[in-house]
């Protein structure tokens, strides 16, 4: 039993003509439409990915094992929006029905120059752009606030347990109409569960992509339009990956040897597209548990805090309903010793019950009866 895909996807947004469909095509080599023109992605391009693991290898090698599954995320590729979007502008109304379909948001901002192509608003601004966007997100989600402010004032009058609520949808409401994200405000488990059914479209973590020149790469964070993403992503405490989409959208039709030969030349360890994966994984709060043998070596997904049964579950249902006990040991402990028995023989194989909160690269071995 695997996690549903539906907690792993992830919209790309951004305007037209920022890079974001030829990011997608990277990503995914999904062949998403690109054109130098608006709208050219009208329904939502849909890819799932395997998320970049360089353990799943090096486990592969150690077990000599036949097969090799990486855990995966999907992305899918949102039609491009302009402003008035909330009020159904452009494709407005698409674009903000496939958003509320999506756990997550990469927004893909354009920071290079080219007269080639052509920007929506004229010229390049990355804060005005991202302010864009989120605004029609904050429009959205105002409208969505006042209609529950209503529904929960006519039930205040006959019930006072609503009070608390009301006054957390008045909390949001001054923050959007302040121009700011609900992501902004500090929200404690009680008022999480609470505002969790509005669905509101500025709650959902976001990922800022600076999409650069080749000359920009090589110093990103000096760039003026990158300290512009950044500034405006640090008031919502989220992460800015500069990247080349020009660049990502080579490297992903280069394997093995190829592929670093040309991340050696552009000084980078991995490429933009593998961090974008990872950081992607990472913004839902998932996580991997790994099982390895000679069958197969695999990452399995999961919400971080997850216990050893339901981690089970995620293989089967079988094993979670019959679960006896996990026998867990770190990926690095496993790698330092070079086998399972050498791991045992130190004591680093542990055995786990119903509480264990699973970790980040556990390798497990699950025991059941059913």
């Amino acid at each position: 039993m695997l996690l549903s895909i539906k907690e792993m996807k992830i919209g790309i947004v951004g305007l037209p003509n920022v890079g974001k469909s030829t990011m997608f095509n990277a990503i995914t080599n999904a062949g998403a439409e690109c054109a130098n023109y608006p709208f050219c992605t009208i329904e939502p391009n849909v890819g799932v990915v395997p998320v970049p693991d360089e353990r799943l290898e090096v486990l592969t090698k150690m077990y000599n094992a036949k097969k090799t599954t990486h855990a995966i995320i999907e992305f899918v590729d949102i039609a491009g929006l302009v402003k008035g979007a909330s009020k159904g502008e452009g494709l407005g109304n698409k674009f903000l029905s496939h958003i509320r379909e999506v756990d997550s948001i990469v927004e893909v901002v354009r920071g290079f120059e080219d007269p080639n192509i052509v920007h929506v608003d004229g010229n390049i601004n990355p804060e005005r752009d991202i302010e864009t966007i989120n605004l029609e997100l904050i429009f959205a989600d105002l409208e969505t606030i006042n209609k529950r402010i209503d529904s929960v004032k006519k039930k205040l009058k006959a019930d006072k347990k609503f009070e608390e609520e009301l006054n957390l949808l008045e909390k949001i409401k001054n923050t959007l109409e302040a121009g700011k994200s609900a992501r902004t405000i500090q929200l404690n488990d009680e008022e999480q569960e609470l505002i969790k059914d509005a669905f509101l479209l500025t709650m959902k973590p976001i990922l800022y992509i600076a999409n650069v020149s080749e000359a920009q790469l090589s110093n990103p964070f000096e760039d003026e339009y990158v300290k512009q993403v950044v500034n405006y992503a640090k008031a919502e405490n989220a992460e800015v990956i500069p990247l080349c989409v020009k660049i990502e959208e080579e490297l992903s039709s280069l394997d093995g040897d190829d592929k670093k030969e040309m991340l050696d030349a552009l000084g980078l360890e991995e490429s933009g597209l593998d961090k974008v994966i990872k950081a992607s994984y990472n913004l839902l709060g998932l996580m991997s548990f790994l099982t390895a043998g000679e069958p197969e070596v695999r990452a399995w997904t999961i919400k971080k805090g997850t216990k050893a049964p339901q981690a089970a579950g995620k293989i089967h249902s079988d094993i979670e309903r019959g679960f006896i006990r996990a026998e867990v040991v770190s990926y690095d402990d496993l790698i330092r010793e070079g086998s399972m028995n050498a791991a045992k023989e130190k004591g680093l194989v542990r055995s786990e019950g119903k509480d264990y909160i699973m970790q980040e690269g556990d390798i497990v071995l699950f025991r059941f009866n059913v």
